[in-house]
């Protein structure tokens, strides 16, 4: 198992997970000592646990632990030289992180209160676990920035790399395609504004007089994820939601209702339900503005004559973006931006299915008629574009060379960092108890 930072990411990850339920059944003792810090059996023994969870575990129980503990020495070791660099993080790269973190904890485990329960902690006691275990994780991943942050390859490089790959395990490329878009948001008239204000003042009242907020929500709410729970969101804290919904809601008390709250998604009405901590509960009603048909319509005849335009190659793509696109993609010149990799190449898997049932019709380089988008509520038209399409292919310099380039880069940070180890290894101190001494290491650890 080579370091690499993906890894330690994951190692790092897994050490907060399962260390308050694994600290309850592990007989806990310092095993390795990298330059003052110590690695402790728990550490080694929790990520094993997760690892085994996952169906991760190939190889002798022994093995994987050795491996483990190797990966654990070269963070440990990563993290020694962070604090020799003076490399530092702020509290408040810290606090975003540990925000981020906390999200995702608690999604997977469905609640806050859930998560408590598997921890049997409070978030604040989770929180303060979290600190040092992030603060360690983000010096380390600057530190590793800092080591191959000079690696570049050049293209002799790239294509010794590929020709040094055996034919047999040449990659597969499966199909790909780019996609732009071009999008117009019809507007809102003041009529239709006006009335969803009306419906949401006269709840309001009818709340005021005794009705019950929840069964308003039931009946008349317009948000289909929280409408059947009585307009309930749920625990949530500062970054989850609208930026105008969270500077209503967390200024209200519990039982409060909040005036009118106009958003993207359209106006509500919230009511707090509980605080605790940094997190807040809170029921909402939606209400959302209709677009006329009239309007609508004239979105769609003007994508219509967009289209005609770019067909007839009196205005390009671009410019057509530029010029006319309501779509947030139009500081990419229109192309859909894939999350995954982060360029705008998407495997046909990854695309969503009411945008290939569309694309998947168009040659490259031509433009689809106008089609109805809704979403959360809005309703709007767009026209796609498909820039290119790929066929499943094995990969080649040709065709695949920016990816290669990648490969070749990754592969030449792992030799430096290997390179790194060597060196560093040798001028820190580090000990490795009895328990592991024995390990077969990918490196030479001790002098």
């Amino acid at each position: 198992m080579k370091p690499s930072r993906i890894i330690f990411l994951f190692l790092i990850m897994a050490l907060f997970q399962l260390q308050s339920t694994a600290q309850d059944t592990i007989i806990d003792g310092i095993v390795g000592i990298v330059g003052g810090h110590t690695i402790l059996k728990s550490d080694v023994e929790s990520q094993y646990l997760q690892y085994r969870a996952q169906g991760n575990i190939t190889g002798s129980p022994t093995r994987v632990k050795c491996q483990i503990f190797e990966n654990l020495l070269f963070m440990k070791l990563v993290f020694h030289q962070a604090e020799i660099d003076s490399i530092t993080v702020s509290d408040s790269q810290v606090e975003n992180e540990m925000d981020r973190r906390m999200r995702y904890f608690i999604a997977q485990a469905g609640s806050p209160e859930r998560l408590e329960e598997y921890y049997h902690k409070s978030l604040l006691e989770i929180k303060a676990e979290m600190w040092d275990v992030i603060k360690e994780q983000l010096m380390v991943n600057l530190e590793q920035e800092k080591i191959t942050e000079k690696v570049v390859v050049t293209p002799a490089e790239v294509k010794a790399f590929f020709r040094k790959i055996p034919k047999d395990s040449i990659p597969e490329i499966n199909s790909e395609v780019e996609i732009g878009i071009i999008t117009r948001e019809p507007a809102i008239g003041e009529a239709e504004r006006t009335e969803g204000k009306e419906l949401l003042a006269g709840f309001k009242e009818r709340i005021s007089n005794g009705d019950d907020f929840a069964t308003l929500a039931i009946l008349y709410s317009e948000d289909p994820g929280s409408a059947k729970q009585g307009g309930d969101l749920g625990m949530f804290q500062r970054g989850e939601m609208r930026p105008q919904f969270e500077a209503a809601a967390f200024q209200l008390k519990p039982g409060e209702v909040s005036g009118i709250v106009e958003t993207e998604d359209g106006f509500h009405l919230i009511q707090m339900i509980e605080r605790r901590g940094d997190f807040i509960n809170v029921r909402h009603i939606l209400v959302q503005p209709k677009v006329s048909p009239i309007e609508l319509n004239n979105a769609k005849l003007f994508l219509d004559s967009i289209a005609d335009l770019i067909e007839k190659k009196e205005i390009g793509f671009g410019e057509a973006v530029i010029k006319y696109s309501d779509d947030p993609n139009k500081n990419n010149g229109g192309m859909l931006i894939n999350p995954a990799s982060g360029n705008t190449k998407f495997e046909i898997d990854q695309v969503d299915p009411k945008i290939f049932f569309v694309v998947d019709k168009l040659q490259e380089g031509e433009i689809s008629s106008p089609v109805k988008w809704e979403e959360r509520g809005t309703r709007h038209f767009r026209i796609y574009f498909l820039k290119s399409r790929s066929i499943p292919h094995v990969a080649n310099l040709e065709v695949d060379y920016a990816r290669i380039q990648e490969w070749t880069k990754e592969k030449k940070k792992l030799s430096v960092i290997e390179q790194w180890i060597d060196k560093n290894a040798k001028e820190s101190y580090i000990e490795i108890m009895p328990a592991y001494s024995d390990c077969p290491f990918e490196r030479q650890w001790l002098k």
